[in-house]
């Protein structure tokens, strides 16, 4: 909901919906090409939860502004994109990437993705290789990995109850409290590496018109399937990192993942005191980590 100096939010159809995305302002109306100084393409996605955004990145993307064509979205149901009124599946989003990536870039695309989102970039990675060049992914997860279905779990159930889950959304998700409450306990290491600006964009995407419909068909577990049935099958070059003290998916579930592909996962790293954001919590090291990853990838391509 907040984009750094020196970029300008644009806007593409797609068949899932309208999404917003921030660019660098000389990009204009020139999307959908490489550029004037033929900078290859970086795309940043943000994760899904109560007031998830492109912002998740902010602290991130304008670092390589000087060397990349960045291309910074707010996903379908998320941020300044379209809100639709209707639950949220995982083949709207692998739809809507995979539209905005073909209409945006006319060469594959280094994405950096986070959570779930880059767990579903797994899959459209291997369903259309074609668009990718590399993935660097944050804690990537299907959060029902290796067996375990979350949506059993009390939580989504709860959430599952018709007429409580609107309740639930409007009292405990999409409120000042609640946003300061996940950050501090489920989401960052150090609540003290909380800032107001953080808590003020997430309570913005949470209470625009019909957010409630993507962060509850995330929140029952409508997105959620099992990673491990996929990450064999990927031949993108790949790196991976994982905040130590991330809670619903912990760092031992990402060297599995990563140990069943090594021929496509080039890296993973664990970065010490972070929870399951690094990118917010230490963006000066995760930034560096990228920078080396990209160095990494960019020698398999």
């Amino acid at each position: 909901m907040f984009q750094p100096p020196g970029f300008n939010q644009f806007s593409l159809t797609t068949a899932a919906g309208l999404i917003a995305y921030y660019a660098p302002e000389p990009l204009g109306n020139e999307a959908s090409q490489e550029g004037d100084n033929g900078n290859p393409t970086l795309v940043f996605l943000h994760g899904f939860g109560g007031g998830s955004s492109a912002y998740e990145w902010s602290q991130i993307y304008p670092t390589f502004a000087d060397e990349y064509r960045l291309l910074v979205p707010d996903l379908i149901g998320w941020g300044r994109s379209e809100h639709l009124a209707r639950e949220y599946r995982v083949e709207d989003y692998l739809t809507a990437i995979a539209e905005f990536l073909e209409k945006t870039c006319d060469r594959p695309a280094t994405v950096v993705a986070s959570s779930l989102t880059a767990g579903i970039v797994v899959r459209l990675a291997i369903a259309r290789p074609e668009l990718f060049k590399a993935l660097i992914l944050a804690t990537p997860a299907g959060l029902s990995d290796f067996g375990e279905d979350y949506s059993r779990s009390f939580f989504a159930q709860m959430v599952s109850t018709p007429v409580l889950d609107r309740v639930l959304y409007q009292t405990a998700i999409a409120t000042e409290w609640g946003i300061r409450g996940f950050l501090e306990k489920r989401q960052f290491a150090n609540p003290a590496r909380i800032y107001p600006e953080l808590i003020e964009a997430y309570l913005k995407s949470a209470q625009q018109p019909n957010a409630e419909y993507s962060a509850l068909s995330f929140v029952r577990g409508d997105l959620c399937f099992d990673l491990s049935l996929y990450m064999n099958q990927l031949a993108t070059p790949t790196a991976i990192f994982w905040g130590e003290k991330a809670q619903y998916t912990k760092s031992d579930i990402g060297r599995r993942l990563a140990e069943m592909n090594p021929q496509a996962v080039k890296a993973f790293e664990v970065v010490p005191d972070t929870g399951l954001t690094p990118h917010l919590e230490l963006p000066a090291v995760t930034s560096r980590l990228i920078r080396r990853f990209l160095k990494t990838l960019s020698a398999e391509a």
